[in-house]
């Protein structure tokens, strides 16, 4: 559960642990004094500032990873659009999409319409545990990271205004939507369906918005011949991908770490360190999977797939970060990396074109770490995570689709081959990122 109070992680504990000095025949565990509501309120509180300022910083991530995959010619595009999605959802998340997600749900659909209000200014929640503004703000960025998955996938041939547009119905009504289900307490929660951070509620979702508008806003022209052979695009920087990478990487550890949602215990504090450790295990088994696996497949080792190996590890570990082992934990990052090198190929042969590799990524890799949550935490049920990643796909896939093709047909989602051979920094910005290697003027 993501919110506090459904998690039941309120409880105060120990901050420090003491004893008298007694007789071993005679000695006994000495019970000592819960910490004050006060103090767990500031720790708990400053659990989620951590944790959403690391989520935050991963939208640099998102800019950066997607500034080098993309060509040159659409560098500024890709900076526009991750932080101008990033804006939008954080308005829309208050506007409606925290009431939608958290509100009223009571075992059932959907929360209730309408903007979120803070604590007044001074004031407190210690019913809750931590600070109102505190959690929105962290499950904002939730929210925010599912707009990101989607802008990678559709790059270079997408025009600006539709995909906002898509932006605002995604992180106001679907992603909130969506959400209500297992973290508003909704009616997979009462199943039982487990996903301690987002594999599914994030990665999936967002994955899922992004291969519905892959398909109808189609692939990029010369991107796939009529022999069926697949002509790559190689992408404008390697090193602000893996910079991208590595940003990306450092924020999983608050998008993992802070999903524990108190830090007012020993317990609790020694679970995010747990978390933390299994988040970086799980990432490296990806990287070194995807390496050996292109080496051994095409006798050189694609940087790509070695970045993508890395985020898919960290999506497969997002649905259970605390309880796994370590070598359960290399396992799962493992396969992560495995589903990269495999299924992107396999997008390519049915030509759906995914310019960062975002649905293998975020998509597949979601549904691999949502489905074997079962596998180290007994508390969770083969059948109910299938009947939970069923229903976010069902639902996404359809609502994406729908939505996409109101505006295709209202206003068009795809730049003229023209616009498109030109780039879209040229065409829709009118910022060249790289005017000097470009088609803007030549300096000495």
């Amino acid at each position: 559960m993501k919110k506090l109070v459904a998690k039941g992680a309120t409880s105060l504990a120990l901050l420090s642990l003491t004893a008298l000095p007694v007789l071993a025949q005679d000695a006994e565990a000495a019970a000592a004094p819960a910490v004050s509501p006060e103090v767990a309120y500031i720790f708990n509180t400053l659990l989620f500032l951590i944790g959403g300022f690391l989520v935050m910083w991963m939208a640099a991530g998102f800019a950066m990873l997607e500034a080098g995959l993309v060509r040159s010619k659409n560098v500024s595009m890709q900076c526009l659009k991750n932080i101008t999605l990033y804006s939008i959802a954080g308005l829309m998340f208050w506007i409606t999409g925290y009431n939608l997600m958290y509100t009223g749900v009571d075992g059932g659909f959907i929360g209730s319409f309408g903007p979120y209000s803070f604590d007044a200014v001074g004031g407190n929640a210690l019913d809750t545990g931590y600070s109102t503004a505190s959690d929105w703000f962290f499950q904002m960025v939730f929210c925010a990271t599912t707009a990101s998955i989607v802008s990678g996938t559709l790059a270079e041939r997408i025009k600006l205004w539709p995909f906002l547009i898509f932006t605002v119905v995604l992180t106001g009504f679907i992603y909130p939507i969506a959400g209500s289900w297992q973290w508003g307490a909704g009616w997979l929660s009462e199943m039982g369906f487990s996903d301690f951070a987002g594999s599914t509620l994030v990665h999936s979702v967002g994955g899922w918005a992004a291969l519905a508008g892959a398909i109808i806003l189609g692939a990029r022209k010369g991107k796939y011949g009529a022999d069926g052979s697949v002509h790559p695009f190689p992408g404008s920087s390697m090193p602000l991908a893996t910079l991208g990478t590595f940003i990306l990487w450092l924020g999983w550890f608050g998008f993992n770490g802070a999903s524990q949602l108190a830090m007012g215990t020993i317990g609790d504090v020694s679970d995010v360190s747990r978390i933390f450790a299994n988040t970086n295990m799980a990432a490296a088994a990806g990287v070194v999977v995807a390496v050996i696996l292109t080496q051994v497949l095409y006798k050189k080792v694609d940087v790509t797939m070695a970045l993508n190996g890395a985020l898919a590890g960290l999506v497969s570990i997002t649905a259970e970060p605390l309880a796994p082992s370590v070598w359960q934990t290399v396992f799962i990052g493992a396969v992560g990396g495995a589903i990269v090198v495999f299924t992107v190929p396999l997008l390519d042969k049915l030509k759906i074109d995914d310019v960062v590799g975002a649905i293998p990524v975020h998509l597949l890799a979601g549904i691999w770490g949502t489905f074997i949550v079962p596998l180290s935490n007994s508390d969770a049920s083969w059948g109910t995570q299938i009947v939970g990643i069923a229903a976010y796909g069902a639902f996404t896939l359809v609502a994406s689709a729908v939505v996409w093709m109101i505006l295709k047909v209202a206003m068009g989602i795809r730049v003229s081959d023209e616009e498109e051979a030109l780039g879209l920094d040229k065409v829709e910005v009118g910022v060249e990122a790289y005017p000097e290697f470009g088609t803007g003027s030549q300096r000495m």
